[in-house]
């Protein structure tokens, strides 16, 4: 587990440059807000996570069933990482924010769909 990186991950540093090339300026891992999204655009209150499709459960219904060694264990992990993040996602809302998260394969196969998500979303919040 040690070897697991929560933050700066590849697709976070792919995602984050291609932003910075673009001229959008934003903080890491902001620990003022709450969840620590991966990516915030303070003044425009967007929140950007970048989750792993295991540990915050993927197509969960269907492989849960997958898991095979120590199931105890990763089926309470990952349904505890479901519940936080239904939890952040419901603060940061009520809070105004707008919160986006994309699984980490999508990001890796759709790179420029992503940037054109979250600047549609900026956009949108400066009218």
């Amino acid at each position: 587990m040690r070897a697991i990186k929560s933050k700066d991950t590849k697709e976070e540093i792919l995602l984050s440059k291609a932003l910075w090339k673009k001229g959008h300026r934003y903080r890491k891992n902001n620990k003022k807000v709450f969840g620590t999204p991966d990516l915030t655009f303070k003044k425009n209150k967007i929140a950007i996570f970048v989750d792993g499709e295991f540990f915050h459960g993927f197509n969960w219904e269907e492989k849960q069933h997958q898991i095979n060694s120590n199931r105890e264990f990763w089926i309470s992990k990952i349904e505890r990482n479901i519940e936080r993040d239904k939890i952040v996602n419901k603060f940061l809302i009520e809070n105004g924010w707008k919160v986006i998260r994309f699984w980490i394969t999508f990001v890796k196969k759709n790179l420029q769909d992503c940037v054109l998500i979250i600047e549609k979303e900026i956009e949108n919040s400066k009218k």
